[in-house]
């Protein structure tokens, strides 16, 4: 399937990470010019230095890409800090808690509201974030709602964008690694590789999809769970 994506432009925020540096490629291969957002651009012209914590990097960032390709075709967000840093023993630490919606879900708005503006205006645009399925899942506060309140801001931005051509939505991997296992634990969500994540994300960037306000699970959905 053609998905339409040759020379459309494409951000990609943590487009040097796990994840992100999988969409980037997996965009590149479909044509798309992708332009990397990360902390740290180096001297490639097809990158931009943001700290998504910092409105006014954030706007400098896509103000540049802006000026240069003239448009932000597709937005994708992998940028947040790893799972890993969050410290279980202050799962429930309101500083923690606070910190971690900051890193990911505002990190992620502060993102979309520079960029849907200009695809607003220009009658198309694709936003996607990558979140997690700790939002489907109790026992740590942090970890929950950080990746809940990506959720409910994407779903926010959907329906303000509803008819425009514009469209926002959320994935939610479990586990990623190179080497997924077909088997799913009861309780938990099943594997995916960043590889798979970003085959993902490339049809739901692309024209051909109009798939908007949904918070869709890559591999299995937490295995015995049931949401009415």
């Amino acid at each position: 399937m053609d998905l339409e994506l040759t020379n459309r432009v494409a951000l990609v925020v943590g487009g040097k990470g796990y994840i992100g540096a999988a969409v980037a490629d997996r965009l590149r291969a479909e044509g798309a010019t992708v332009v990397v957002a990360s902390r740290s651009a180096g001297d490639d012209p097809d990158s931009v230095a943001v700290d998504t914590a910092d409105q006014a990097s954030v706007d400098a960032a896509v103000a540049r890409v802006l000026e240069q390709h003239g448009r932000i075709d597709a937005l994708v967000v992998t940028a947040a800090p790893s799972a890993g840093t969050l410290d279980p023993a202050k799962r429930s630490d309101p500083e923690q808690v606070l910190t971690a919606i900051d890193g990911k879900a505002l990190g992620f708005l502060r993102v979309a509201n520079a960029v849907l503006p200009s695809q607003r205006a220009a009658g198309f645009g694709r936003v996607v974030v990558v979140s997690g399925q700790n939002a489907y899942l109790s026992g740590n506060i942090t970890a929950s709602l950080r990746n809940t309140a990506v959720s409910v801001i994407a779903k926010n931005l959907a329906d303000e964008a509803a008819g425009t051509g514009v469209t926002v939505n959320v994935v939610n991997p479990g586990t990623v690694t190179n080497t997924p296992a077909a088997e799913v634990r009861p309780g938990g969500p099943g594997d995916s590789s960043p590889q798979q994540i970003a085959d993902l994300v490339a049809f739901l960037v692309s024209p051909r999809s109009v798939v908007s306000g949904e918070s869709i699970s890559i591999a299995h959905r937490v295995l015995g769970q049931i949401t009415i």
